[in-house]
Order: C-alpha cells, then sequence, then structure tokens
C-alpha cells in the first residue's frame, strides 16, 4: 500500500490509499478519485514523502507497547488521533452533521430570507428553518439583528436521498 496527501479544488486536504502509483494514476484518470468531504473529482496530489504501509504489524505492536496497561494518559502527555484516519473522521462528522441539521430544520428554499424576517417581527411562530441567502441578503439580516450561520464548503442540504 502507498499512501498520498491529496487536495481537491476547494482545498481540502485528506489522505489516499492505494496499491501502487500506478493504481492511482489509473483511478485519477477514471474520476474515480474523489474528495470525502465534498465530492470534488478534481484531486490533485500534495508534495509529501509517501508512505508505503510495509510494517504495518511492526508499528501496531511498537503501538501497543508503548500504551498504558490501565488505559489512562500519564501526567504530561495527551491524546492523539492517527492523521490517516481524520479524513474518514470528518466526513463522518459533517454526515451526522447533515443528518441532525435535516432531522431538525424546515426547508424554506429561496425563501429564507423571507422567512426569517416574518418570525424574528413575531408575525409568523419561530421555528428551525434552513435555506439559500446570497451573501448581501445575509448581510442585510445580520444589520436587522437576524444572524444566520453559513455551512462549511462541500455542505448541500436538499431533501434528496442518496
Amino acid at each position: 500500500m502507498i499512501v498520498f496527501n491529496l487536495s481537491c479544488s476547494l482545498h481540502h486536504h485528506f489522505d489516499g490509499w492505494f496499491r501502487s502509483a500506478d493504481d492511482f494514476d489509473t483511478q485519477l484518470s477514471k474520476g474515480l478519485v474523489e474528495c470525502p468531504l465534498c465530492g470534488d473529482r478534481e484531486i490533485s496530489k500534495l508534495l509529501s514523502a509517501p508512505r508505503i504501509n510495509v510494517g504495518a504489524l511492526n508499528a501496531r505492536a511498537e503501538s501497543t507497547e508503548m500504551r498504558s496497561p490501565t488505559g489512562h494518559v500519564a501526567a504530561g502527555e495527551h491524546e492523539v488521533v492517527d492523521a490517516a484516519t481524520v479524513p474518514g473522521l470528518q466526513a463522518h462528522m459533517l454526515q451526522q452533521f447533515k443528518q441532525f441539521v435535516l432531522a431538525n430544520t424546515e426547508n424554506v428554499g429561496p425563501d429564507f430570507a423571507e422567512t426569517a424576517r416574518k418570525m424574528h417581527y413575531g408575525e409568523i411562530e419561530q421555528r428551525n428553518i434552513r435555506g439559500r441567502i446570497s451573501h448581501e441578503e445575509s448581510q442585510a439580516l445580520r444589520e436587522e439583528g437576524i444572524e444566520t450561520v453559513g455551512l462549511p464548503p462541500g455542505i448541500v442540504l436538499d431533501d434528496s436521498l442518496q
């Protein structure tokens, strides 16, 4: 196995694991490599020293020896996460975030600004909403004292199932 540091056109960084450099090139040319955060298929390799996974068993053995037998972290030490697990963890957390927002908000689509104003001024009952607004609309709402929260790049919250 070989691991490359990769980036999409939106500058999300992630690791890609491949059988070989040729396997990476083949998958990339066929459009099979995509960003785990946004699904972008414009992927490029970052400059890095590729890691070849030939000593995985040795690394596991060393890691086990270094752990405290009680499972507690000694004073002066801190817990860390293996960098190779971060992209998968990020994708999982973003998926959980999407599910939470979809389950707990009403999609008002392009009527977001109008609906938010009506709720703010007491014309309609307040509820959790989501929708689409331009940057200018967001600024106008903020000037009226209506706070909005933008979503991270690559997050699309429509009600379609995938």
